[in-house]
């Protein structure tokens, strides 16, 4: 497997919407990487194909839904870079757009029920899929973990390296969705305490995504509640604002991961949390594949 050379870079784009008041927020368009292997997925898989190299793995495995934004773009770089993937997938056989592409790119899938899934995080869960797959290097749902975060690191090079186009000279603040945590992290360790890291969390806080962060970075970050009564939860006044914000200012959204950020954001700016003239970047996550389920 590999080397993996390819590192795209995401334009960073200042955003006007009427409801900032005051507030300057700008985007990292990680949707616009690439067609494919979009948003920070790619960022994440990094490190974990380089220690994938290193082991002399022939393949990757992982875990994920039936919308997983991380099976898809691991299941398009082995499609892109010539390596096998297997997918482990929560729940029962279907067939949503996003699982159609996984096995349009080869990805070989086994489906675990919900029971089967919730095991995951138990000690001998790897056991049989080593065994039944000793060639592949397993990566972590989502792509998480200490190896994920550091391959979101390069993010705030690529933000820092773009603000004069802004007329920034700095800025005071991270803002994203968290699924796992991973990026949040990331962002973290990087800035090493400089600036905070917002993470709007897509799932419930059962889903232990504090916990993740905490478990590789102890401060500089930020978690808070914006997933709307669950994850992949839709309701209307989330759609009419993904609307609503694509037709003010061409930001595509998707409703699992970016649209519940950006209106938790809203809604924060609207609380008090940030006095104008502060100035957020905003990392657009990607996942607008997952779009296709929902608008």
């Amino acid at each position: 497997m590999g080397p993996f050379d390819w590192l795209p870079h995401a334009p960073l784009e200042p955003l006007q919407l009427d409801w900032l008041n005051g507030v300057e927020l700008a985007v990292l368009r990680l949707d616009c990487i690439d067609p494919l292997i979009s948003g920070n997925k790619w960022f994440k898989l990094t490190e974990h194909l380089a220690q994938a190299r290193h082991a002399g793995a022939t393949g990757g495995i992982s875990l994920g839904g039936a919308y997983s934004n991380h099976l898809h773009a691991l299941a398009a770089a082995g499609k892109r870079f010539g390596f096998p993937t297997v997918g482990l997938l929560r729940g029962h056989p279907q067939d949503t757009p996003t699982v159609l592409d996984l096995k349009a790119f080869g990805m070989q899938l086994h489906w675990l029920g919900y029971g089967g899934y919730r095991a995951r995080h138990e000690p001998g869960f790897w056991l049989p899929w080593r065994e039944q797959y000793p060639d592949f290097h397993p990566i972590p749902e989502g792509g998480g973990g200490l190896a994920g975060a550091q391959g979101c690191g390069v993010l705030v090079e690529q933000a820092r390296a773009q603000l004069g186009k802004l007329g920034w000279s700095d800025y005071d603040a991270w803002w994203l969705a968290a699924g796992t945590g991973t990026t949040v992290a990331g962002l973290a360790l990087a800035e090493a305490g400089a600036r905070t890291v917002y993470g709007a969390m897509a799932v419930p806080d059962d889903h232990g995504v504090a916990q993740n962060v905490n478990a590789i970075v102890q401060d500089g970050y930020t978690v808070l509640d914006a997933c709307r009564g669950g994850f992949a939860k839709v309701d209307p006044l989330l759609l009419d604002f993904i609307e609503r914000t694509e037709q003010a200012c061409g930001l595509p959204l998707e409703p699992l991961y970016t649209g519940k950020a950006l209106l938790a954001l809203k809604q924060q700016i609207e609380a008090g949390r940030f006095t104008p003239g502060t100035r957020l970047i905003f990392i657009h996550t990607g996942g607008l594949q997952g779009r296709r389920g929902f608008l």
